[in-house]
């Protein structure tokens, strides 16, 4: 089972909102239990490097199976996964803003957001994840 891109633009409409209420322009994009891209929007004026931030922040969540922010206090200097950021290609982003999306306990695909600071991109994250929820 894999999120599907009606899901997908669900989620990114829910980010979006948030947003613009917070007024930062974010780039959000989905991928599926695979970690492909399945919907990817950019907001006007919103930083060009968060097109891929997005998207690698969404693919680590799926790869890793943990939220980016997570997966940040396991790679600095000393810790289990210092130096992860470097595997698959540089594609793994060891910030917040990616969360996996899981039903049954398995995940079918992830979320990364990206333009504003960390807590920002978390913070419109969550709101798609909580839109997530509602989602049959």
């Amino acid at each position: 089972m894999n999120i599907d891109v009606e899901q997908a633009l669900e989620l990114i409409a829910a980010a979006k909102e948030e947003a613009k209420r917070i007024d930062v322009h974010m780039v959000i994009a989905v991928v599926d239990g695979g970690g492909n891209l399945v919907a990817l929007q950019r907001m006007d004026q919103a930083l060009l490097v968060s097109i891929d931030l997005a998207a690698n922040k969404a693919y680590t969540a799926v790869a890793i199976k943990i939220p980016t922010h997570e997966l940040a206090k396991l790679t600095q200097s000393g810790q289990p996964l210092f130096g992860i950021h470097n595997a698959d290609g540089g594609r793994i982003v060891i910030f917040g803003g990616g969360f996996p999306l899981a039903r049954n306990n398995e995940i079918i695909g992830g979320i990364g957001v990206s333009g504003g600071s960390v807590e920002q991109d978390i913070q419109c994250a969550e709101a798609a994840l909580e839109r997530f929820k509602s989602l049959a």
